[in-house]
């Protein structure tokens, strides 16, 4: 009797520490990127950067996602998918203390690790979850947006701020999300440890899988719509400061707009997996995402910061839905763990290198056009692209069919 009921809690605390881990490490996802565009002013006048470095900080995380989540979800079944996610914020850590040193080149290098540190976690966390929750999938997915989403808008409404409590500036905006890092390494660890001790029944292991993703037209589409998506959200992260400085808006103010996007991002995140989840195929869903980021795009055409925060409900409802779907196809549209994990490889390799691209055309345009009405015609059209594949996505099709 003594026995079965240290068995019980053991299976709690396990359970707790699983949740936890969910938790810490998409905390770490979107923080560290989206924290930088409320004190780029400062960081651009500080390093005397021009136009194109300044897009580079958006890009080069997004470039080393495109680059290194395949060979991330080749290495999850040797390593073991809680040894990478501890690995990955040791990168992260990394890059985040490189990123402050105030070295131009640093500042780079510094992004690039922090790139491979959060392309880690993203493509291995699906897996994770997939391995550890196989039957409340819907609910550590909406968990995990929810977490990552959190955060990020944090980062953008109080990153100023932060940088004034630490008197460190924009250093200690940046700096702070070392804690956070710090944190989940910490419990990843007690996890590892209290895994390997107490549990009796350990979780099965990923297997292998032959399965060619590249060769799937589902795993296609669901990596485009992954990288439209993606794009979308990353321009708004990078330029939505700068643009409505350029319709008049106070540059603290802005910083407040991504709040709102982030935090309307929040309870969307988390129910949708959940409904998405129980729902045979997910089109409705996606014509009315497409539907509300169009219609975000014509507002800033035709109305620029007038009802600007109604626009960033909108963004942020479209957003959230747009990002829990992609990553609950991860799991839903697969049939097992290590095929999870392979999409998620894939689907942010591809989606990301897509993405990487948005935000230096979206600058770009605007070269050309100083109105920014040229860079959301363009994103009106990626929105229109991403419509086709969401809907091929969101069909009740695996990618090994």
């Amino acid at each position: 009797m003594m026995k079965n009921e240290v068995r019980k809690n053991a299976s709690y605390v396990l359970l707790v520490l699983n949740v936890l881990v969910v938790i810490l490490i998409s905390s770490n996802l979107r923080s560290p990127i989206v924290a930088v565009s409320p004190v780029l002013g400062d960081v651009r006048d500080t390093l005397k950067l021009d136009n194109f470095q300044v897009s580079l900080l958006t890009s080069i995380p997004l470039f080393m996602f495109a680059v290194c989540s395949v060979l991330v979800s080749r290495f999850s079944n040797k390593l073991g998918i809680s040894r990478l996610l501890m690995y990955s914020l040791i990168i992260l850590s990394f890059g985040l203390f490189l990123r402050i040193t105030g070295s131009l080149w640093l500042l780079f290098i510094g992004s690039v690790f922090i790139g491979l540190g959060i392309c880690i976690g993203n493509v291995v966390t699906p897996g994770y979850v997939k391995n550890n929750f196989p039957k409340q999938i819907g609910l550590m997915t909406g968990i995990f947006a929810v977490s990552m989403n959190l955060t990020a808008a944090l980062a953008s409404g109080f990153s100023v701020r932060i940088g004034e409590w630490t008197g460190f500036g924009w250093r200690g905006s940046l700096g702070i999300w070392l804690v956070i890092a710090a944190l989940g390494f910490l419990v990843l660890i007690l996890e590892m440890i209290f895994n390997k001790k107490n549990s009796d029944q350990p979780k099965p292991a990923l297997g292998t899988s032959d399965f060619n993703m590249f060769k799937s037209s589902q795993a296609w589409n669901i990596s485009i719509f992954m990288g439209l998506q993606s794009l979308f959200y990353y321009c708004m992260v990078a330029w939505l400061p700068s643009f409505l400085t350029d319709y008049n808006m106070p540059g603290e103010s802005a910083g407040w707009v991504l709040f709102v996007i982030q935090i309307t991002m929040i309870p969307v995140t988390f129910c949708c997996p959940i409904i998405a989840s129980k729902m045979k195929d997910q089109r409705i869903m996606i014509l009315f995402i497409c539907a509300l980021m169009f219609t975000s795009t014509m507002m800033f055409v035709f109305l620029k910061s007038q009802w600007i925060y109604v626009n960033a409900v909108v963004i942020g409802i479209s957003n959230g839905l747009s990002f829990s779907l992609s990553i609950l196809f991860f799991s839903t549209r697969t049939k097992s763990s290590i095929n999870a994990v392979k999409i998620s490889g894939m689907a942010q390799s591809v989606g990301y290198l897509i993405a990487a691209f948005g935000p230096p055309v979206f600058g770009k345009l605007h070269d050309w056009d100083i109105s920014w009405n040229t860079s959301f015609y363009f994103l009106s059209i990626a929105v229109l692209i991403m419509l086709y594949f969401g809907m091929k996505a969101a069909r009740n099709k695996y990618v090994e069919d």
